[in-house]
């Protein structure tokens, strides 16, 4: 009897499952035997079989749908080992053991981000209060002091919910001046998961004494604060003493990255104006397809990333097309940069302004992620859905793809060192900034490359830095700018990749040192760095301490710079002595002016 080949719907049925097209296109119909041949005749080559369109996984709202036969194949070769292993419902029981022996005793204080959807819907009553005591007070400029998973999650939510809130996440002296007006209408909402971030602290001492200048009391002060942290942390006790209006406990047992959903998320969100009571709502509704090997779209998704980064596609550049969500990227940033980069290995994001942008390209180390839909012609992975679902698929996606890649999702093994290199510039402990190499109008020109050797213009010191960038490899650009006053420095991004064809990253500083920097010092060793800085002309001091935000901000940029040319990456420093002029030279330079 001749075979046949399965119809459409077998085959969807099949992908389904987790089963590869090719096996499903060989499986023969009926469960019958192939015809056996004889022995001394060699078997035809079968013809080879076309790859039928790929099914989307879908699940209460949430759809990943990839595109290209090459990143199907390694995603459907993690979800068979998946499905095989029983991790679906392995991680949602949050089972440590699933990423190893080593792993186990991080990961399993960690898992707490699995139940948020449910254990969060309890502060919804007190956040709702909360919010109406502040209205009835005349309190409705809402200010958020945090950093990394502090801020990223609430920035989205109140952008895509179209309210406003202020977030501080910046030591540039310019950016938090421009944070201390309106005094008379604000709420400070202190977010530390330690409760001793160095940023944080310092904003919270800064509007403490921008409150005690406009003429209230301490006790009147300590009403304009709400504290969300770790229990037993500094902030809380602090938070307890002074009598703040609110202190939020958050889960112990939830990473700062995997914080969305938890009290950092919500309580800002929340107090700004937006509905977090919709994001627990479509977070909740997805959590039951997460336990299932079968149309389970963050399952797909993990395998997906950890696929195509065992394939060597490791530069994951996300784009929107229409999510309709609005700064996912810079919080998926964080997830992806912050879980995997280490050991040498990892998924780098690469966020880039959209579908057409330079850089959203096919390479062999890159895999297309877009918000939303994939654009026609272009291979890659597709997620759609709403925006809690959202965060927490890519959560357990990135515990799936950490499992795929042989890491810990869940430490941040590099990220001190950069702290402790600070703290001993602003301890007196280490030598400051060299001299530049040389100066080029406003811009001062430092850097340790051989490469650099021949340069003795701005554009020669750009161009040998973009020579060095490794096949394989990327370009960081690290901006310790006002990220309101000087948005501008984005369009180095676009500028520089249209003219590297490399994947090109862009942080504000110091923010990326909460997010990517974890990846730029431990992930492969491929990366080359542009780190701008600038000339501060109206510095705050940070109340109490022996420096200014100025201080902290240069000896932030200087501290990360020691730790990347310490691993022998090659990094360009510009200092740009006026800040309007210099931006608009390196513009120029960039190809973007």
């Amino acid at each position: 009897m001749s075979q046949q080949q399965p119809g459409p719907e077998e085959v969807a049925e099949a992908l389904r499952r987790g089963q590869a097209p090719s096996e499903v296109l060989a499986e023969p119909a009926g469960g019958e035997a192939p015809p056996l041949q004889e022995p001394d005749v060699e078997p035809p080559a079968p013809p080879e079989p076309s790859v039928p369109p790929a099914v989307p996984v879908s699940a209460e709202g949430v759809t990943v749908h990839g595109v290209g036969p090459g990143l199907l194949a390694a995603r459907d070769q993690v979800l068979r080992a998946a499905a095989a292993d029983g991790v679906p419902a392995a991680l949602t029981a949050k089972d440590a053991t699933l990423w190893g022996p080593e792993a186990t005793p991080e990961a399993s204080v960690r898992l707490g981000w699995l139940d948020l959807p449910r254990t969060s819907a309890e502060l919804l009553p007190r956040l709702r209060t909360l919010r109406d005591e502040l209205r009835a007070d005349g309190l409705d400029r809402v200010v958020l002091a945090g950093m990394g998973g502090s801020s990223l999650a609430p920035e989205v939510i109140t952008r895509t919910a179209g309210v406003k809130l202020v977030v501080l996440d910046s030591t540039d002296p310019h950016t938090v001046r421009a944070a201390l007006t309106n005094l008379d209408r604000t709420v400070v909402v202190v977010a530390s998961k330690s409760g001793s971030t160095v940023e944080t602290d310092s904003h919270r001492r800064a509007f403490e004494e921008a409150f005690r200048a406009a003429g209230l009391s301490e006790a009147e002060a300590a009403r304009r604060f709400v504290a969300v942290t770790d229990p037993g942390s500094p902030l809380a006790n602090l938070a307890e003493a002074a009598d703040y209006r609110a202190t939020v406990l958050a889960d112990p047992a939830v990473g700062g990255r995997y914080s969305a959903l938890s009290a950092f998320g919500l309580v800002p969100s929340a107090l700004a104006g937006a509905d977090v009571a919709a994001l627990l709502d479509t977070a909740q509704a997805l959590g039951p397809a997460l336990a299932r090997p079968d149309d389970n779209p963050g399952l797909a998704f993990g395998a997906a990333l950890g696929g195509a980064g065992l394939a060597g596609h490791d530069k994951v550049v996300v784009a929107d097309n229409g999510s309709g969500m609005v700064g996912f990227g810079d919080w998926a940033e964080q997830l992806l940069a912050e879980s995997t980069g280490k050991d040498g290995k990892g998924l780098l994001p690469v966020v880039v302004e959209g579908v057409d942008a330079p850089g959203f390209a096919e390479a062999s180390d890159v895999h297309l992620v877009a918000l939303g839909e994939l654009p026609p012609g272009h291979n890659g992975t597709a997620v759609a859905g709403p925006l809690g679902a959202q965060f927490l698929a890519w959560e357990y996606a990135t515990a799936v793809a950490g499992r795929a890649l042989g890491i810990n999702p869940f430490d941040q093994p590099n990220v001190q060192e950069s702290k402790d290199n600070t703290n001993r510039l602003l301890a007196g402990h280490a030598q400051g900034a060299a001299p530049p190499r040389f100066v080029d109008d406003a811009v001062e020109v430092h850097g340790t490359m051989d490469a650099l050797a021949d340069a003795g213009t701005l554009a020669e010191a750009v161009e040998a830095l973009l020579a060095v960038v490794p096949p394989g490899g990327y370009l960081a650009v690290l901006a310790y700018l006002d990220r309101v006053g000087e948005s501008r420095a984005t369009q180095l991004r676009p500028a520089l990749a249209a003219r590297l064809a490399r994947p090109v990253t862009f942080g504000w500083g110091p923010r990326y040192l909460h997010s990517t920097g974890q990846y730029h010092k431990g992930g492969p060793r491929v990366g080359a760095f542009l780190l701008v800085t600038g000339a501060v002309t109206d510095d705050v001091p940070v109340p109490g301490r022996p420096y200014t935000f100025g201080q902290l901000q240069a000896a932030q940029a200087l501290g990360d710079l020691r730790a990347l040319a310490g691993r022998g990456r090659p990094v360009l420093h510009l200092h740009l002595r006026d800040r309007g002029t210099g931006l608009h030279q390196l513009l120029a330079v960039a190809g973007e002016e």
